[in-house]
């Protein structure tokens, strides 16, 4: 027991060499203290712009799929107002016939030709007077 607690009061040596020692190895710790500060904040650097990136391609994906969304909504509707110009351009071509435009006048605004008589019956009125009574 005599020899630890002498270990225990013996001294090191302060020489030149000794001090050189400890200071190297206090750089080295002092460098991996650095080392391990520049790595984190590159790491947390790294973190938010990767984070960044994948948000942004999220982000991206969701107006894509919201504008082809669009694209097809725009589409039906263009295929609507197609047909209704074909059907509209087939009017005008029946508008130049003399007869059509004598038919459409008879029937919408109730026009007669000589020694012509109109009667008027109201087809929707009856065709619903008939169906409520033949549900009760």
């Amino acid at each position: 027991m005599e020899e630890r607690s002498s270990r225990a009061t013996v001294a090191s040596i302060q020489t030149e060499y000794v001090r050189n020692l400890q200071k190297q190895q206090q750089r080295k710790a002092a460098r991996k203290v650095r080392l391990f500060r520049r790595l984190a904040v590159l790491g947390i650097i790294s973190a938010i712009f990767f984070g960044a990136l994948i948000h942004t391609h999220f982000k991206q994906k969701q107006v894509l799929a919201d504008k082809e969304q669009q694209k097809a909504e725009l589409t039906v509707q263009l295929q609507e107002v197609q047909a209704e110009q074909e059907l509209l351009e087939k009017q005008l071509v029946k508008l130049d016939d003399d007869e059509y435009i004598a038919k459409l006048a008879r029937k919408e605004y109730f026009l007669s030709d000589r020694n012509e008589i109109i009667f008027s019956i109201p087809e929707k009125h009856q065709k619903k007077d008939g169906n409520m009574e033949g549900k009760e």
